[in-house]
């Protein structure tokens, strides 16, 4: 892993609605920021006293003069950092409570209104540069990434949707450039030859279950799922890759492979030999991005599959959409007649995530619930939940 906990960026979220401010902890956490939550302004005054946030989302609420009472407190402390006005009540009481806090002196970000989007929050973040740093618009090939050593696995919960609690982790390719910085898939991936990605399916196979390793320690035993293309998985001796890199814990939870759609549907009867070879060593395969195969898929008499991942267009706007809606209702009915988890990718709307869960979606990925992150960031996020709840993680081996 690389770096520690203790630089990452801290904000206070000051709002008396438990909902909202839960809200923006999940945003706030998937964009790389650690969160303390408050219900009001006087018992996040008194954490002040041992914590700095970096920045304060406040909440106006119907009683403006709490939030004015909160700023000219702020200003008198001497507080550094910047606050963020968050509320539904009109603008103009907002620019007053933003004028008396750059009279005493405040950083004031520009008011943000109730209901906001993912992204707002997201574009705060950013243009603040905390967090994560926003990838460069580089490229570069697979092959000097690989050959470079350049190459790291970056973790994303996947989140029970009705228990509301980590139910799996998934890992994502990224390559940290010592010019570009980190790069996404789509700067190193394209144009990869089949040799280069059968390597790179190695590395990450054995990259989240050496994760897996050090997570397990921490007490953390999930199930981890990797993405490995179909002609990759063919070739690879992914039994033996487990074999030699898995917890020799007996609940060791297995590994879940995704597999792409269009890849999987042209030969379904490769993809049920593959899932009685890898069974042995708890090795389960998913559909990614599963959608338009339903009619391929529908007509058989049982389904090699753990998880089918509802495809991003269709999850997308799901709550509100009348054509999403009922193709998402479908594919997740199709998953739980074949005794497979349905799992929605690339959530950023609480209203989609409310919707999936009524229609008995099991597990929730995206924006709204975590962004890919840093091993050691992921870690650092799971020992604030922990301590949330009155729980301690142990600490691994090398501090």
């Amino acid at each position: 892993m690389k770096g520690g906990t203790a630089s990452v960026p801290i904000c206070f979220v000051v709002d008396e609605e438990p909902s909202i401010r839960h809200f923006l902890s999940l945003i706030l956490h998937g964009s790389g920021l650690d969160t303390e939550e408050f219900a009001d302004g006087m018992s996040c005054r008194e954490a002040m006293g041992s914590r700095s946030p970096e920045v304060v989302f406040l909440s106006v609420g119907l009683e403006s003069a709490d939030a004015i009472e909160f700023v000219v407190a702020l200003g008198k402390r001497g507080y550094f950092g910047f606050v963020q006005l968050v509320s539904n009540r009109g603008s103009a009481v907002l620019e007053h409570v933003k004028s008396i806090g750059e009279q005493h002196g405040l950083q004031m970000l520009p008011v943000l209104k109730k209901p906001f989007e993912t992204s707002s929050i997201v574009a705060i973040v950013q243009q603040l540069k905390l967090g994560h740093a926003a990838p460069q618009a580089a490229r570069i090939g697979l092959n000097e990434a690989l050959d470079n050593g350049w190459i790291e696995f970056w973790l994303q919960p996947k989140i029970d949707l009705r228990k509301k609690q980590l139910a799996g982790i998934e890992a994502f390719a990224r390559c940290r450039h010592p010019q570009f910085g980190v790069l996404l898939p789509g700067a190193f991936m394209p144009g990869a030859s089949e040799p280069e990605l059968e390597q790179l399916s190695q590395l990450a196979i054995a990259g989240v279950l050496k994760a897996g390793l050090r997570l397990a320690t921490l007490g953390i035993n999930m199930r981890f799922a990797v993405n490995v293309p179909v002609a990759a998985l063919v070739k690879l001796p992914i039994v033996d890759l487990v074999r030699a890199h898995r917890s020799e814990l007996e609940q060791w939870p297995g590994l879940i492979i995704d597999v792409t759609e269009d890849q999987i549907v042209k030969d379904l009867s490769l993809a049920a030999g593959l899932a009685k070879a890898l069974a042995p060593v708890k090795v389960k395969l998913a559909i990614d991005d599963f959608g338009r195969g339903y009619s391929a898929l529908a007509r058989l008499k049982e389904l090699p599959f753990a998880e089918l991942k509802l495809d991003r267009t269709f999850v997308k706007d799901c709550g509100t959409d009348k054509v999403n809606a009922p193709l998402c209702r479908t594919v997740i009915d199709l998953a739980h007649n074949f005794g497979s988890h349905a799992v929605a990718i690339g959530i950023e709307k609480a209203a989609d995530a409310l919707a999936l869960t009524s229609m008995g979606c099991d597990i929730g990925q995206g924006f709204l619930l975590g962004q890919p992150m840093p091993e050691d960031r992921f870690v650092s996020l799971l020992r604030q939940r922990a301590a949330g709840q009155g729980r301690a993680l142990p600490k691994a081996a090398n501090g």
